[in-house]
């Protein structure tokens, strides 16, 4: 009994807070991943006041925690959406891997933790947040604008190629053999393929078996299916938030939109409870040592992602303006680039301290860069930029609907 009354008082007090943090953050206008991921130093092992109750049940929180931001983010695109965006945009993808994937892997092996450690650290600066960057282009009134559909394009590819990612990395640092991390890779590609195939040729038929008018039974369906489908997915060694990132692009139309809507606030009560376990397993003091080659990393990372965006907008045609801001949207990182440091603690420990060092800056970089790329690019550049050839000046007009200077 006392153990039970000493969780709920702990909860309720985290919980409290992390209200109090979100509004807070709400009214500077930043994320309020940074101050999720403080709040868990402060109160884990290491911190101010270490939690002990509760600890045990926010660690189960956080994983739900994944499964919902994939859910919510897979609710957001059709199957056929999402197979026209890896027909169009796949060589984005690649110079986004490149760019973004080998700084991670560099620094790793210069830092001297070794190969797989260099993989880890590779998958962390390459994932842009999700999470954020959406609430970023609402936040900015972009979700209009003509690049939009190229950033998410960029994010649908990364959150896919996680799919092939997490297992090959599951696989390496277990220390499975060759032959065991193929059979692996097959399985996730082979399971990924069969939803995907699933979702095109049949969505329909999911979207009314799972639709219902009572808000009550469709909440518990799709949750249920999604942690069942998500539970399925981990033990065939595919990401739990992969498979659930599948569920989500099965469902379509009314069903997704209202999933959606009973979700949202699920997802952003566990999402923060999954920054805060993050936080919560890290000792600050591991942070200190690692603080010069975040700063250095995220610098080097966020031009990169600049540098992605900016080609990825101009090979749709966009103009100067929109190139830019592609750019500055995408510098965000966030949940994946946590997930994965959270797998590679075992391995290497300085990689969760850089990790979550990391992700604070960039977190806090990433809606200033947003904001701010494209008006600092065009007084650097001190002259007006050249239309795209091929824009009609109603495109070039529509390129600047909703910007925010």
């Amino acid at each position: 009994m006392h153990d039970t009354t000493a969780m709920l008082i702990e909860l309720g007090t985290v919980i409290l807070g992390l209200g109090i943090l979100g509004r807070l953050a709400g009214r500077v206008g930043f994320s309020p991943i940074p101050l999720y991921l403080l709040a868990g130093l402060a109160f884990g092992h290491g911190g101010i006041i270490p939690l002990q109750a509760s600890e045990e049940f926010i660690a189960t929180g956080a994983e739900i925690g994944v499964i919902l931001l994939l859910l919510l983010l897979g609710l957001e695109y059709s199957a056929s959406e999402l197979v026209t965006n890896l027909k169009t945009q796949y060589p984005s993808g690649a110079v986004d891997f490149v760019l973004n994937a080998a700084p991670g892997a560099v620094a790793a092996l210069i830092l001297g933790w070794g190969p797989v450690a260099a993989v880890a650290l590779a998958g962390v600066t390459w994932i842009s947040s999700s999470g954020v960057i959406a609430k970023v282009l609402g936040d900015l009134g972009r979700l209009g604008n003509r690049e939009t559909p190229v950033i998410l394009g960029i994010l649908v590819i990364e959150d896919l190629a996680m799919a092939v990612y997490l297992p090959i990395l599951t696989a390496m640092l277990a220390g499975v053999s060759l032959a065991g991390g193929s059979v692996t890779l097959l399985i996730s590609l082979g399971t990924v393929g069969a939803v995907l195939y699933v979702a095109l040729r049949h969505g329909r038929l999911i979207s009314k078996a799972v639709s219902s008018d009572n808000a009550e039974m469709l909440l518990l369906v799709v949750l249920g299916l999604t942690l069942l489908v998500a539970g399925i997915a981990q033990e065939l060694q595919v990401s739990a938030a992969v498979g659930a990132f599948l569920v989500g692009i099965a469902l379509s139309g009314e069903v997704a939109e209202g999933a959606s809507n009973l979700l949202t606030p699920l997802r952003d009560l566990f999402a923060a409870v999954f920054f805060v376990f993050f936080g919560l397993s890290t000792d600050p003091a591991d942070i200190p040592p690692v603080l010069v080659p975040a700063l250095l990393l995220a610098v080097a990372t966020a031009l990169t992602k600049i540098a992605t965006g900016w080609y990825a907008a101009r090979r749709a045609g966009i103009g100067t303006r929109g190139r830019w801001r592609a750019g500055g949207t995408l510098v965000a990182r966030g949940e994946f680039s946590i997930v994965i440091a959270g797998l590679a603690v075992g391995v290497e420990p300085r990689i969760g301290p850089l990790a979550t060092a990391y992700v604070l800056l960039l977190v806090i970089i990433g809606p200033l860069a947003a904001r701010w790329t494209e008006p600092l690019a065009r007084r650097l550049i001190r002259r007006p930029a050249a239309p795209a050839p091929a824009m009609a000046p109603e495109a070039e007009r529509a390129d600047a609907v909703h910007t925010t200077t």
